[in-house]
């Protein structure tokens, strides 16, 4: 064989190897969905033992995620049923609603059973029922042609002891705390013990707590007793308007109730503190007929001598 001149060129072939194709992440996307599911496998492991308070908030903010950031706060316990936690009240618009729902119908059985009673007909314009914030509120109220106690005295008159068996009779089936109240006019109170307006509405209060018990209700549910005078009047402008002269009864919101903190009990001793959850008032009544050409309101007490008379329970 010839042998190859110097000009002939060589001529070297080279292999190019290529490496495996790119197979994507379709593997990534299978393993999200599986722990996807896994997810919400757990998560529907954990709601079905909570409670229907729970499971109706969790449902609620699906629903209307925005309106309900803006008109409730979701409290959730993550340690399920038994956990220390558990019992904590969920702040549910839907929940809410059913609780005011309630206290309001019982608002309404009281304005038809005293509307239905021939004798109490005629007072019961004298009954004022209201939903407020902490809840439902019934004032009884005196006006020049209603009497419901005795003059400078915290007797109760026969038809505000029917007036007050009737709201027992209808409060008596809830299970809400009670908040019960005495008010008076400006006029001043004159008596040689010492009794003034703050001790009388005081003792008011106590005495329609009383008939409350008497009729029905669980004195468990009162909370708190107090005695304003005429530091909280109905009409500011007339002072000595007989329709500062009243009675209230608030049938607390539970969770009103849940944030009134501590409570001064119904019996708490003449010397205990009060509480400050509402501004104190100081409870003013009318003359006795020998007391009626009295002189102007004498001013107020100090601020102890306030306090110290909010605190007195008057006599159980």
């Amino acid at each position: 064989m010839a042998r190859p001149s110097r000009d002939t060129p060589i001529i070297i072939r080279k292999k190019k190897v290529l490496g495996h194709a790119h197979h994507g992440g379709a593997w990534k996307v299978a393993f999200a969905d599986f722990m996807t599911a896994m997810f919400a496998l757990f998560l529907v492991l954990w709601l079905v033992n909570q409670s229907a308070d729970v499971k109706d908030a969790i449902a609620n903010y699906f629903r209307d995620p925005i309106g309900f950031e803006q008109g409730g706060n979701l409290q959730l316990s993550i340690g399920g049923a038994d956990s220390p936690r558990a019992d904590r009240q969920v702040q549910d618009p839907v929940a809410v609603q059913r609780r005011r729902a309630a206290l309001g119908t019982a608002g309404e059985r009281i304005r038809r059973a005293l509307a239905a009673s021939p004798a109490l007909a005629r007072v019961a314009s004298n009954v004022e029922v209201e939903m407020t914030p902490e809840g439902l509120r019934i004032a009884i109220t005196e006006d020049e042609g209603a009497n419901f106690f005795e003059s400078g005295s915290p007797r109760l008159e026969p038809r505000a002891e029917e007036v007050l068996a009737v709201v027992a009779h209808e409060l008596a089936p809830l299970a809400n705390a009670l908040l019960v109240e005495g008010h008076t006019d400006a006029r001043p109170l004159h008596r040689g013990d010492g009794y003034s307006n703050w001790e009388l509405s005081t003792d008011r209060a106590h005495q329609a707590r009383r008939l409350l018990v008497a009729s029905g209700l669980d004195e468990a549910r009162i909370a708190q007793v107090r005695g304003f005078a005429d530091r909280d009047l109905l009409e500011p402008d007339a002072p000595m308007s007989p329709r500062n002269r009243r009675i209230t009864i608030t049938v607390l919101d539970e969770m009103a109730a849940a944030h009134a903190g501590p409570v001064e009990a119904a019996t708490t001793p003449a010397s205990a503190t009060p509480t400050t959850a509402t501004p104190a008032a100081a409870v003013v009544e009318e003359p006795k007929p020998e007391e009626a050409d009295a002189g102007p309101s004498a001013p107020a007490e100090d601020a102890g001598e306030h306090a110290a008379a909010v605190a007195d329970g008057g006599a159980t």
